[in-house]
């Protein structure tokens, strides 16, 4: 879903939580929280998983759908729309339906991006009114890269990511594959031999070219299938890996060279075709309400 918000009742409204690629990502050193000192670009693609809201007026918060593996009080859709209430006093509530298509640990982003929809979202359906820069703040302590959805503009990112500037990139055409299995991020920077120490970047670097992903190595090494799924994209200009992966991806410049690959990808590989965006399709949905 790329386009604007669609209603489906007087009280239900349909939102799109779109993924993110890392088109780049440097660990430059640690802070003193213990937190790894990162440089990334973010670029939305315009492939979402749907949140279906539906305000209540009794102040209660339920998730309509199980995620497996997630108990409700952890659901980063329910932590989001508790946040608010919290920071706001609001006393409405919220039924959340949550259509996932994004995968679950592949470094798109689809937790974060959830959590985001649902602040922004529910920030306008129940009339709190917090504005982005609010927003954003609120959205911090629920992950690293919940601010960039809010904010909903590509970005080059420092801190742990929460430093964001806005920057125009292309939007060029991905071919993403989801190899079967999910990265643990945790595992990743907690790993003996992650590089820890890069050089500062600066944004014209990677516009020069400079698109290395510190955490590549470690997750090649222990994840086969993302390793098979790097190899296969070697054949169509290299593959690139997004955050922590496990999700990889390859870049091109139209999409019927990127279908002809898709065409061609192993059956064992989920795969898909996605245009990169440098605005947020959740900010149209903000657009066509008054």
């Amino acid at each position: 879903m790329t386009g604007p918000v669609m209603v489906e009742s007087s009280a239900a409204t349909i939102w799109p939580a779109p993924a993110k690629l890392n088109l780049m990502l440097r660990i430059v050193g640690r802070r003193p929280d213990g937190y790894h000192a990162l440089q990334t670009v973010f670029q939305f693609i315009d492939r979402c998983d749907r949140l279906r809201l539906e305000v209540r007026e009794d102040g209660r918060i339920n998730r309509l759908v199980e995620v497996p593996g997630v108990a409700p009080q952890d659901d980063l859709t329910v932590r989001a729309a508790l946040a608010l209430q919290r920071a706001t006093g609001c006393t409405l509530g919220a039924d959340i339906r949550c259509e996932k298509v994004l995968p679950m640990g592949g470094g798109l982003g689809g937790g974060s991006s959830d959590a985001a929809t649902t602040l922004v979202a529910l920030d306008r359906l129940w009339g709190t009114d917090l504005g982005e820069d609010a927003l954003a703040e609120l959205a911090l302590p629920l992950g690293a890269d919940v601010p960039v959805f809010v904010r909903g503009h590509a970005a080059w990112a420092e801190g742990v990511g929460e430093r964001l500037t806005p920057v125009l990139l292309p939007e060029p055409w991905y071919l993403v594959l989801s190899p079967p299995c999910a990265v643990s991020t945790r595992d990743v920077f907690a790993h003996p031999e992650l590089t820890r120490d890069s050089a500062p970047a600066t944004l014209a670097d990677f516009v020069a070219g400079d698109a290395v992903n510190d955490c590549l190595s470690v997750v090649r090494r222990e994840y086969a299938p993302v390793a098979a799924a790097l190899d296969w994209l070697s054949s169509w200009g290299g593959g690139r890996l997004t955050g922590t992966g496990a999700c990889v991806f390859a870049v091109f410049d139209n999409p019927s060279e990127a279908l002809r690959a898709l065409e061609q990808c192993p059956t064992e590989m989920r795969a898909f075709v996605a245009r990169g965006l440098n605005r947020s399709p959740l900010l149209a949905c903000l657009d066509v309400l008054p």
